[in-house]
């Protein structure tokens, strides 16, 4: 059986925000609709977490055209005098590079990092976590495959641990590290890149153990609505996988999970990506 994976290079209505010195955020618009969330119990290496299946409808939202790369991460932490909750280190990373993804943030960093943002635009934009629900259909652009470049995943793609095969892929590169946003050159529909792979992405959503009263409109899964979100305690979920992955684990469905605090401490394969509401942006 021949290997068939589809590319995607495409470009789609986005905006930039310029965080000073150079360094800038690209924002691709995701258009809603309706999809299927979740895995079949067919797909390969998936998980009952993953289901059951069901349909979910999601408004239309901005995403992060790559995971938070280090220098914007350093540009954001830096803007002392936009401080909500707590201190942002500006290198907190353990692979170092301005292009790389920036890791060993906790659920709080990254959310003190999207409030900065927010009061950096005077809260024009809103930028947030995304929900799981927005994270699985921005990923999968349309698609129904595990992954969005179709029924399986090569180290020519993506980054994770690649002297594992998924499908009837070959063996590849196990990078042991983080590599550069975007360098393997390959976008989902949407126009997104590094959905599979490199870094874990935080999202809003409270971790529950199945789709089981799953909401349905693209909203993060609390299990209690009145918590304060920028206190909340317990696990969060991650998306995506990383470079420390086996495939299986970088699918389009596939779901784990981390306390949002660093008590036991913070991992080098785990970032993420922001997303914002289109309302001010597109009047």
């Amino acid at each position: 059986m021949a290997l068939t994976i589809t590319k995607h290079r495409q470009t789609g209505l986005h905006f930039v925000e310029d965080l000073g010195n150079g360094v800038k955020l690209e924002m691709v618009l995701v258009k809603g609709g309706t999809f299927t969330m979740g895995a079949p119990e067919t797909e390969e290496s998936s998980h009952d977490n993953e289901r059951p299946q069901h349909l979910v409808t999601v408004p239309t939202f901005f995403m992060g055209k790559y995971p938070i790369t280090q220098a914007q991460w350093r540009a954001v932490a830096n803007m002392q005098d936009l401080r909500v909750n707590r201190n942002l280190k500006p290198d907190p990373s353990e692979f170092k590079g301005d292009e790389l993804p920036v890791e060993q943030v906790s659920w709080y960093d990254a959310v003190e990092f999207c409030l900065r943002l927010a009061s950096y635009t005077n809260t024009k934009r809103r930028y947030r976590l995304p929900s799981e629900a927005e994270w699985e259909y921005a990923c999968r652009a349309g698609t129904t495959t595990p992954f969005h470049f179709g029924k399986t995943i090569t180290t020519e793609l993506a980054n994770y641990k690649g002297e594992y095969t998924y499908g009837n892929a070959s063996k590849g590169e196990y990078r042991r590290k983080t590599t550069s946003v975007g360098s393997f050159g390959v976008a989902n529909a949407f126009g997104l890149y590094d959905m599979h792979g490199n870094v874990w992405g935080w999202c809003l959503d409270d971790w529950h153990d199945n789709y089981e009263g799953a909401p349905t409109d693209g909203t993060a899964w609390f299990g209690n609505k009145n918590d304060n979100i920028y206190q909340k305690p317990g696990r969060a979920v991650l998306r995506g996988g990383s470079w420390d992955t086996y495939p299986g684990g970088c699918r389009s469905a596939s779901r784990y999970f981390d306390d949002r605090a660093e008590s036991d401490g913070l991992y080098d394969h785990v970032g993420f990506r922001v997303v914002c509401g289109v309302g001010r942006i597109l009047q």
